[in-house]
C-alpha cells in the first residue's frame, strides 16, 4: 500500500506561483485518498473539476454506465499507431473524443499537443461538461497531457502541476522526455499570454524545430535552443 500526500481529504487552493491575477485558483474541494493501492490504478480519478485522468480501463465497452455517472461528455484517447486495434474511441455516438497518436518514449514531441488538448477540454468545461484524459495506463502520455493543462490554465511551474495531479493520481510517471518538455513549456506558455493576437505561437514554432530534428537530436539541445529565442 503506498501512501499519497496526507491532507485529510481536503483540497488545498492552489494559485499561480507568480501570483499573477490573470490566472483562476484551484480551490475546488475534491475528494483526495489518503492512501494509495494497487487497484486504483485501474480507475479514473477527479483531477479539477469536471477534469479526470485514468487509464484505458476507464473508458472500455463494459464501463459506459460508470462514465455516464460520472457526467463524462468529452474523451481525449491517447495511444499509438500499433495501440489502434486495442485503445479506441468505444462510444462515438456518446461521448466527443479527441484522439492522439503519441507514443511513450523520451524522443516524442509531446508538446506539439498541448495546446489542442488545452482547447478541447477548456471547450467541455465551458459547455458544462466533463473530461476523461486516457491513454492505456494513465501514467505517463495522458498525465504529461493533463499536466500541462494545469500549467498553463492556472499558472503554475512543472513541479508544482506535478505534485497537485500526483496528490489526485499517485501512480502518475511521465517519462523523462515528457517532463523535460514539461519544463520547457513553462516559459512557452508564459510568453504567449503576451503575444498580439495572429502571432505565430512559440509552441507551433518549438514544434516545428522538433519536427526537423534527426533521432541523434537531444532534449538538452532543444532547451538551449528555446532558452536562446526566447532571450532575443
Amino acid at each position: 500500500m503506498l501512501s499519497a500526500e496526507d491532507n485529510d481529504g481536503r483540497d488545498e487552493e492552489y494559485g499561480s506561483d507568480d501570483n499573477c491575477a490573470d490566472y483562476p485558483k484551484i480551490s475546488e474541494k475534491l475528494e483526495v485518498p489518503k492512501e494509495w493501492t494497487y487497484t486504483m490504478r485501474r480507475s479514473m480519478q477527479e483531477v479539477v473539476q469536471g477534469l479526470f485522468l485514468g487509464p484505458y480501463s476507464a473508458a472500455t465497452k463494459s464501463k459506459l454506465d460508470s462514465l455516464l455517472e460520472h457526467g463524462i461528455t468529452h474523451i481525449v484517447c491517447v495511444r499509438q499507431d500499433i495501440e489502434a486495434h486495442f485503445i479506441k474511441p468505444n462510444f462515438p455516438d456518446k461521448f466527443k473524443y479527441l484522439v492522439l497518436d503519441i507514443a511513450d518514449n523520451a524522443t516524442e514531441n509531446i508538446i506539439k499537443h498541448f495546446k489542442k488538448v488545452k482547447s478541447f477540454i477548456d471547450e467541455a468545461l465551458n459547455s458544462g461538461g466533463k473530461v476523461l484524459v486516457h491513454g492505456n495506463a494513465g501514467i505517463s502520455r495522458s498525465a504529461a497531457l493533463v499536466i500541462a493543462y494545469l500549467m498553463e490554465t492556472f499558472g503554475l511551474k512543472q513541479e508544482k502541476a506535478y505534485s497537485i495531479l500526483q496528490q489526485r493520481r499517485f501512480c502518475i510517471n511521465p517519462n523523462d522526455g515528457f517532463m523535460a518538455q514539461l519544463r520547457e513549456y513553462e516559459p512557452i506558455y508564459q510568453a504567449e499570454k503576451s503575444l498580439p493576437n495572429g502571432q505565430e505561437t512559440l509552441t507551433n514554432q518549438r514544434s516545428k524545430r522538433t519536427l526537423h530534428m534527426t533521432d541523434g537530436d537531444h532534449i538538452d539541445d532543444r532547451q538551449d535552443t528555446m532558452d536562446s529565442s526566447l532571450s532575443n
